[in-house]
């Protein structure tokens, strides 16, 4: 995949628009409150990278960009160019020390902000600044190109909206390390989630599960701990006989060929479930093939990302829907 042009054509157009004096003022505005409150604390180099989901766009995106130009890097992890443009957009997030903040955003989990940006590969880099967004390139390019598109970023982010990015302190690391990983009595809540397994409450184990993720929404015992009782609770009342009848008659119905997915999963049919749901992603369009990406995706989980069906079906699946 071939970089688009690397100007900064997209933060000139930017500037002039009308909007741009809206959005200053708004940056200014969220500055001298964030300083009233006491705001404006350095942030340890780690904080300089931040994966960012579709929940959490607005506040880690949209709010941050009134005090610091944010760079988007759209990936996956079944894209080879994105492993090697990702670990390079880290490294001068942390270099340019607090003048942008890198956003990793996984295509694969938020379907829904790749349609909003229009992009039709990844990887993709975009910026936000003072709300306002702009493209910057597509696909892997030299480092060169990207200290330049990135100087100018940071140069009209300063002239054009005063944004001077955000205070960096190599020593507040380990503390501010401490304070991200929530530390809470899971154990218990885990345990809760086991017993009701045990005893076929899937509600009961759904929820417990759900209440450690309200909590550490990265916790990986319960994200599969999860994906594993939904799919459980989901087969619990199905007529297999009838499913796969059903699927077998009609390879574009959506519903069935997703539910004869779980039941060959729950099987231990792992690689027929992926390739069930990949050809009715191919033969599909619209909200049916993002239902069976969804299902997909929550299968995924279920298998662990590092499995190699679950790579192999990634890779599959990205080659029907680009």
């Amino acid at each position: 995949m071939q970089p688009r042009n690397m100007s900064m054509s997209g933060v000139v157009d930017l500037a002039a628009v009308k909007a741009a004096g809206e959005a200053k003022a708004k940056a200014e505005q969220a500055r001298a409150e964030a300083a009233r409150q006491g705001g404006g604390t350095a942030v340890p180099p780690s904080a300089l990278v931040i994966d960012v989901d579709e929940a959490g766009f607005e506040r880690d995106i949209i709010q941050r960009s009134a005090e610091v130009p944010v760079v988007i890097d759209f990936w996956a992890e079944w894209c080879e160019p994105c492993k090697q443009l990702g670990p390079l957009l880290e490294r001068l997030a942390v270099e340019y020390n607090g003048r942008f903040l890198l956003a990793k955003i996984d295509v694969d989990a938020n379907q829904m902000l790749m349609q909003q940006f229009g992009i039709q590969g990844i990887p993709a880099v975009f910026a936000v600044v003072a709300g306002q967004a702009l493209p910057l390139f597509q696909g892997a390019a030299p480092e060169a190109q990207i200290r330049e598109t990135l100087d100018q970023l940071i140069q009209v982010a300063e002239e054009r909206f005063g944004l001077t990015g955000i205070a960096v302190d190599a020593d507040a690391a380990p503390a501010a390390a401490s304070a991200a990983a929530p530390v809470g009595p899971y154990d218990a809540l885990l345990e809760a989630a086991v017993l009701a397994l045990d005893s076929g409450d899937l509600a009961g184990a759904v929820q417990a599960y759900k209440n450690v993720l309200a909590d550490d929404p990265g916790h990986p015992e319960a994200k599969l701990g999860l994906a594993q009782a939904e799919l459980l609770r989901r087969v619990q009342d199905m007529d297999p006989a009838r499913v796969r009848q059903e699927a077998a008659e009609d390879p574009k119905d959506v519903e069935a060929q997703i539910a004869a997915a779980d039941l060959d999963l729950v099987g231990g049919h792992v690689e027929d479930a992926f390739a069930r749901l990949v050809d009715t992603a191919r033969v599909t369009a619209g909200e049916d093939r993002n239902a069976v990406r969804v299902r997909l995706l929550e299968l995924f989980e279920v298998v662990g990302a590092d499995d190699p069906r679950v790579t192999k079906a990634r890779g599959a699946l990205a080659r029907v829907l680009y």
